[in-house]
């Protein structure tokens, strides 16, 4: 099928020509005028659940849930049961990515053994089925555990993906240690408990030059120690998250659809992470989407496991809140989304793309989510930007009209 007069991205600009779409059962996209064909979209940062917690989610139900938010390249974190620690662990859970998998999902390797940070991984043995080595969920406390990771995964050329937490300054937090904590009597998590590890290993990924990358940083310091680190050279890249960019603390409601980790710190946060996105210190757009069931979420703030999803809901909000405002361009989105998050993480570009029609509003409801997990702090909010096809290796994998 032709589609006539699309807007398409290409080579970092957005043109309009006719699109030869070769894909079956898509007539119902000639019924839209203006619609939009973009680059797959490339979530470095997923939580998927399986093997060990498939009450929370699937591979199955996370790659579904991938599809229709536009991804079909997604990295799984290895807090799992088994923790693909070993060649054994990570290749059970590949049978199932093989089996299950909507879309192509690469797992993450733990850099220690149950993620416990006490004894390196056989790094060797799980390079060449992992995307990359992280232990998330939990930051590696040692510097000198993370300093051998950091040279293994050099001469490995792998990259070093970072939860960054000191645990020694969590003190009971749950949320921001800002105003809305205050107020509410809740117990904070301070920001140093993120920027502090930021900033070691940044010392250490310059000492080793290791491929060293942040994820989901969400305060003002992160973002500056970043920018001073790329300006010296470090090889280092980062990644935020839709809800630090479009949420500050004073948004918060006591729900649990709005505890996650790192949580949601305050306005002067937020404005910097944007600057980040800005001027390039900040490279990608991952959505931390780290599903658990009901019953885990409806314990409000401070009971509440941390963790939203985010995976369907990611572009629309980003959309609305970022490019209609005109904080980003919609190019630059797509590279944030797309591009970068690839050429990172040395993922091929394909052929793989998303249409999107970016006329009408609608209202999120975590009722459609094809995902196990329903919180989100963005249920209910207005959005644009509706997800119509998703095609994967030639393959529709999301077809808004079958679902």
């Amino acid at each position: 099928m032709i589609i006539k007069n699309a807007f398409v991205y290409k080579n970092g600009k957005i043109i309009r020509e006719d699109y030869d779409l070769s894909v079956g059962g898509v007539g119902f996209l000639s019924d839209f005028n203006n619609v939009y064909i973009f680059p797959a979209f490339c979530d470095v940062h997923v939580h998927f659940r399986e093997p060990g917690f498939f009450y929370k989610e699937t591979i199955k139900t996370g790659s579904l849930a991938a599809a229709r938010g536009g991804y079909t390249d997604v990295c799984t974190m290895p807090n799992l049961n088994p923790v693909p620690d070993s060649a054994e662990n990570i290749k059970e859970q590949i049978k199932i990515i093989e089996r299950d998998a909507a879309v192509r999902v690469h797992p993450y390797a733990a850099i220690t053994v149950g993620e416990n940070g006490e004894a390196l991984t056989n790094m060797e043995a799980l390079a060449p089925y992992c995307i990359a080595f992280s232990d998330d969920g939990r930051g590696v406390q040692s510097e000198d555990m993370m300093r051998a990771a950091m040279l293994k995964a050099k001469a490995l050329d792998k990259i070093i993906a970072a939860h960054c937490e000191d645990n020694t300054l969590l003190c009971g937090g749950y949320i921001h240690k800002g105003e809305y904590a205050r107020l509410h009597g809740h117990k904070g998590i301070s920001s140093a408990s993120e920027w502090k590890p930021i900033e070691r290993d940044l010392r250490l990924a310059k000492e080793t030059s290791c491929k060293y990358h942040v994820c989901h940083i969400s305060c003002k310091e992160s973002v500056e120690l970043i920018r001073r680190a790329k300006a010296d050279g470090v090889d280092v890249t980062c990644e935020t998250a839709p809800h630090y960019l479009i949420f500050n603390d004073m948004d918060l409601k006591e729900s649990g659809s709005f505890k996650m980790n790192p949580p949601i710190r305050g306005e002067e946060d937020r404005q910097a992470l944007i600057k980040g996105l800005q001027d390039g210190t900040i490279d990608m757009i991952a959505t931390d989407h780290a599903p658990h069931s009901s019953e885990e979420k409806s314990r409000g703030l401070e009971k509440s496991l941390m963790g939203v999803v985010g995976l369907e809901t990611a572009f629309p909000a980003l959309y609305t809140y970022l490019v209609k405002t005109g904080i980003i361009t919609l190019e630059r989105l797509i590279e944030l989304m797309a591009v970068n998050p690839r050429r990172r993480f040395g993922l091929p570009f394909t052929d793989d793309i998303c249409v999107y029609d970016l006329q009408g509003e609608y209202k999120i409801d975590p009722r459609e989510f094809k995902s196990k997990g329903k919180s989100t702090p963005f249920d209910g909010l207005t959005v644009t930007g509706k997800n119509l096809l998703t095609v994967c290796g030639g393959k529709a994998v999301w077809n808004i009209t079958e679902n």
